[in-house]
């Protein structure tokens, strides 16, 4: 089972965005409903077969400056709940509000690692 990571750095950032590996940064907001719903699906996700994917959460409230990074370092807007594909530094998928499901999230992880190996 793959763990939700906490971002809560700008050099935990920095380190994520360096992976070799895909990452997932999940933007939450514990005080939003549609939060906690995204939030079950990425748990659900992670409780689910391994991902080929390190997973990673901003709780954007408190993490507000890392939050803003991500938005402009990414060049993609921010939105909460949120959900990010990066490989390589580069933004390759990512999704809002009622889209950020667990299927979604494991169709695009398994597409852009089948590109990446393919």
């Amino acid at each position: 089972m793959e763990t939700l990571q906490g971002l809560t750095s700008l050099d935990a950032l920095d380190a994520a965005l360096a992976s070799s590996r895909p990452i997932l940064i999940f933007k939450h907001s514990p005080t939003c409903g549609i939060s906690a719903q995204a939030h079950e699906e990425v748990a659900a996700l992670l409780a689910g077969p391994p991902l080929a994917a390190a997973a990673y959460c901003v709780h954007v409230r408190e993490g507000r400056a890392v939050s803003d990074a991500i938005a402009t370092r990414l060049n993609i807007r921010h939105q909460s709940p949120q959900i990010i594909l990066v490989e390589g530094g580069v933004v390759r998928w990512h999704a809002s509000h009622f889209r950020l499901t667990a299927g979604a999230i494991r169709t695009a992880v398994e597409q852009c690692t089948a590109t990446a190996t393919g």
